[in-house]
């Protein structure tokens, strides 16, 4: 005597199916969730001391105000005349001639050092700290080596070595002509040592089985570099990049101890001009208008980063 089976319904196969997909995605619901909940505290905490100033930049940035008398709202006449400006304009020119001159030569000679420390090479805790020590040392101390470096007469170290090869001593930060090239210079050196730890830390982290397939398949030094090293490194170039470009537009303090700016506007840069006009000028309304363009200006370099790089693996 047999028992007949019966299959299942399909409502109970529908049931099933939504019941096991609910099990599926709660997991995932309540990660989510959890994370919205640990993000809070930092999401409140750039609301309130990085959102609200922003917001009331853009506010003031359509007043006329001197932190004596209270704001007046004149509409886009800071903006018009940044727009007629001719120093903010040479500033940005001075950031932007920094940026694509600096940050490409920094980023190659970090990379190339990265990869040799890579190699585990003797002395390599020394020779780390050796290179990351300009960007740890106070930027006060950096422009005073510097001042002594670039000194326009015999005692500058710089003109001590040219005089070795019968050139004459060069106003290094005093002419027009040198002292753009002689900030670069500075900013290269300073900016390093950053990128060379995160490009070997990233270096550090790729898998070592991607080489050996690598030399099973007989692929040479620069092929593993060019399709193995270089998209490995993408997330960390792409880091790099728009911290350096960040960075650069924030530069002040630097300008400030080493040139003011000078000669002649020679070495202004956008955060030194933003400087001046509020805080020498006492003008805020147009210093926080000339603040936005920089925000705003910001906002598409890292976009336009983005694109060069190619954004990250998880895009």
């Amino acid at each position: 005597m047999t028992t007949a089976q019966t299959a299942p319904s399909p409502s109970a196969a529908t049931s099933s199916g939504r019941g096991s997909a609910r099990r599926r995605t709660s997991p995932r619901r309540a990660e989510k969730r959890w994370g919205l909940l640990l993000a809070l505290p930092a999401t409140f905490h750039i609301a309130l001391w990085t959102g609200i100033p922003v917001i009331a930049a853009i506010a003031l940035s359509f007043t006329s105000y001197d932190m004596i008398r209270r704001p007046e709202f004149i509409g886009i006449q800071n903006y018009l005349e940044i727009f007629r400006d001719d120093i903010f304009w040479k500033a940005i020119s001075h950031n932007l001639i920094l940026a694509v001159a600096g940050i490409p030569i920094s980023m190659l000679i970090a990379l190339i050092l990265a990869i040799m420390l890579n190699q585990g090479l003797k002395g390599e805790g020394i020779f780390r700290t050796l290179v990351f020590l300009p960007h740890v040392t106070a930027t006060v101390a950096v422009a005073m080596i510097w001042l002594w470096i670039y000194a326009p007469t015999d005692n500058g170290l710089a003109n001590m070595a040219l005089s070795l090869f019968g050139i004459e001593n060069v106003a290094w930060l005093t002419s027009t002509n040198t002292s753009l090239m002689s900030v670069l210079i500075v900013t290269i050196w300073q900016g390093i040592g950053l990128k060379m730890l995160i490009y070997l830390a990233s270096l550090q982290g790729i898998s070592k089985d991607l080489y050996e397939a690598a030399d099973i398949d007989g692929a040479g030094m620069v092929s593993k570099f060019r399709h193995i090293t270089v998209p490995m490194l993408r997330p960390a170039t792409f880091f790099v990049l728009v911290t350096s470009v960040i960075g650069n537009f924030q530069t002040f303090d630097l300008i400030y101890n080493l040139t003011a700016g000078g000669p002649a506007n020679s070495t202004t840069v956008i955060t030194y001009e933003i400087y001046q006009t509020a805080f020498q000028q006492f003008r805020m309304g147009l210093a926080t208008a000339q603040s936005v363009i920089l925000l705003l200006m910001l906002v598409v370099l890292t976009i336009i980063s983005r694109k060069l790089v190619g954004g990250t693996d998880n895009d």
